[in-house]
């Protein structure tokens, strides 16, 4: 019975790094984690939207976590992933610098985000104490606006209408 308390009080994250800082998702946020691949560019999106990519045949955002929260641009390398989430009701891309572990933190090391509260920081819900040093942990929740979530479900929607009818067009 003491165990079952013990993983209440626990956390189960997804680590990433992005310029060299730890961010984490809770892991019921995360669907899963893909390697990098080319996207399909969107004209006139938002400047953090990479594109479109094809997901086993769903048509998914990518958003670029540096360019949404403001970091330098990187190139793509090795490392580089795409952590894929479910927003709402919206499965989108996030690419991240690479992803290092899935770690349980204690909830006696996480500080809530009254600590890093502030309008630009809405997305961040507190930070984790760890022997790594402190992991910034994110809410996938507030990552997008609800007028960019329609923005991003309305441009996925489309381009899932043209290739379904280009591939029936094919038949």
């Amino acid at each position: 019975m003491a165990q079952v308390r013990q993983d209440q009080q626990d956390e189960q994250l997804v680590v990433f790094v992005l310029a060299d800082e730890f961010y984490a998702l809770d892991i019921a946020m995360v669907k899963e984690i893909i390697a990098w691949e080319p996207v399909t560019r969107v004209p006139r999106a938002e400047g953090f939207v990479e594109g479109l990519i094809n997901l086993r045949g769903n048509v998914i955002p990518v958003v670029d976590l540096r360019k949404r929260f403001g970091l330098p641009q990187a190139e793509v390398g090795r490392e580089t992933r795409v952590v894929v989430v479910e927003i709402g009701n919206l499965v989108v891309g996030l690419v991240v610098d690479g992803v290092t572990e899935v770690l349980r933190v204690p909830h006696t090391q996480v500080e809530t985000s009254a600590m890093v509260s502030g309008v630009e920081t809405d997305f961040v819900r507190g930070v984790a104490k760890t022997e790594k040093g402190l992991i910034l942990l994110l809410d996938a929740d507030r990552m997008l606006t609800e007028s960019e979530q329609g923005a991003l479900e309305a441009g996925a929607a489309t381009a899932k209408a043209v290739t379904d009818g280009a591939a029936v067009g094919s038949q």
